[in-house]
C-alpha cells in the first residue's frame, strides 16, 4: 500500500520552489493562489530568504502550496492513505479530495495569520529533541513548563514554550537527549500558546463544505483513520493548539499495510522518521522534479504489488 505524506513547518528553505514553478502550466495555478488568498507564493517561494519564509504566515501557505503542486506533478496517483504532519494535513485533506485547492489555500492563509498573531503575544519558539525515551523526556519537559508538541516517533520529540523554558531545555536536557535543535518557526504550535487561533479558524471553516475523503485520511490527533469530511475539519481546527502525534500516524501505517512512503516538497522529514520507525517500507521524498520518475516508478511498483494476492508474492 501507499501512503502519500505533507511535511509541516519547518521544511521550507529559500527558493525551494523555484524548479516546480518550470512544470507546465504550474506558475499560472500558482498566480491564481496568490490571487485568491492576498500572497505572492511564487516570489516567496523563489526569490525571499529564510527569515522571509519563517513567518508563519507565509510558511503555511507555501507549503500547502507547493505540497499540492508537487502532488498533481506526479500524475493520477491512488495512494491506500494520505496523511500530514501539522499544516501538513490540510495538503492531506486535498489528496483525500474532502476539500480543494482553492479552499485549503484559503484555509491555510486563516490559519498562518491567526497563529502568527497568537505568536506575537509571547515570545515562544520550539525545539527538537534527538534521542531519549518519551517516558523520561515528556515529565521532564512538563516539569520545565513545555509542552511535547510533537510527538514524532523514531526516538524524536519537539518541545514548545516560551524562549526562556528553551533555554532551560537547553541547559537542562533530559537523560538520554543527545542533542536539542531550535526549529525554523515562530512560535509554540500546537500548544495552550495558540489558543487565541482555533477561533478564526473555526469561523473559516464554517463556510467551507467538505466531502467525506476518498482514501484512509490518518489523523495527527491520534493516529486513526478519519472517516468523515465535517470531523477532518473539526480536527484541522483544533490541532493548532494540540499535540501531533505523528508516532501514532506511522503506528497506524503499519497497521494498514503500508509498503511505500512517498512525501511530497519540500520532502525529507517525514522520510526520515520513516526511514527510522518504519525498517522494510520503502520511502521517497519529492524535494525537485527531478524525482518525480523515480517516484512515479515506486508509485507504480507499489498499486502492481498491492494489486497481487499475499500468497502469490510470497510465491505460496
Amino acid at each position: 500500500m501507499l501512503v502519500l505524506v505533507a511535511p509541516g513547518q519547518g521544511a521550507q528553505t529559500p527558493g525551494f520552489l523555484t524548479p516546480w514553478l518550470e512544470l507546465p502550466g504550474a506558475a499560472d495555478r500558482v498566480a491564481a493562489w496568490s490571487d485568491a488568498i492576498g500572497l505572492d507564493l511564487a516570489h516567496y517561494g523563489t526569490q525571499a530568504d529564510a527569515d522571509a519564509i519563517r513567518d508563519t504566515s507565509v510558511a503555511q501557505p507555501l507549503l500547502v502550496a507547493a505540497g499540492i503542486l508537487s502532488a498533481s506533478a506526479l500524475g493520477d496517483v491512488a495512494p491506500g492513505a494520505v496523511a500530514g504532519h501539522s499544516v501538513g494535513e490540510i495538503t492531506a485533506a486535498t489528496f483525500a479530495g474532502v476539500i480543494d485547492d482553492t479552499a485549503a489555500l484559503t484555509l491555510v492563509r486563516t490559519r498562518g495569520l491567526a497563529m502568527a498573531e497568537a505568536a506575537s503575544l509571547t515570545p515562544t519558539g520550539m525545539a527538537a529533541l534527538l534521542g531519549g525515551d518519551p517516558e523520561t523526556t515528556i515529565p521532564h519537559l512538563e516539569k520545565l513548563g513545555l509542552t511535547p508538541a510533537n510527538v514524532n516517533g523514531a526516538g524524536q520529540i519537539v518541545a514548545a514554550g516560551t524562549l526562556e523554558q528553551l533555554a532551560a531545555l537547553e541547559a537542562e536536557k533530559p537523560e538520554g537527549v543527545r542533542k536539542v535543535i531550535a526549529l525554523k518557526v515562530a512560535g509554540a504550535f500546537h500548544t495552550p500558546h495558540m489558543a487565541p487561533a482555533v477561533d478564526a479558524l473555526a469561523r473559516a471553516a464554517e463556510a467551507l463544505t467538505p466531502a467525506d475523503p476518498v482514501v484512509s485520511y490518518v489523523s495527527n490527533k491520534d493516529g486513526q483513520e478519519v472517516a468523515t469530511g465535517a470531523e477532518i475539519l473539526s480536527r484541522l481546527v483544533g490541532q493548532v493548539a494540540n499535540p501531533v502525534r505523528w508516532d501514532l500516524c506511522m503506528e497506524t501505517f503499519k497497521k494498514l499495510g503500508v509498503t511505500t512512503l512517498v512525501e511530497v516538497c519540500p520532502g525529507g522529514t517525514l522520510t526520515g522518521l520513516a526511514k527510522r520507525a518504519m525498517p522494510g517500507v520503502k520511502t521517497l521524498a519529492l524535494k525537485t522534479p527531478d524525482d518525480l520518475d523515480a517516484a512515479r516508478e515506486l508509485i507504480a511498483e507499489a498499486v502492481t504489488s498491492a494489486a497481487v494476492p499475499a500468497g502469490v508474492r510470497e510465491g505460496a
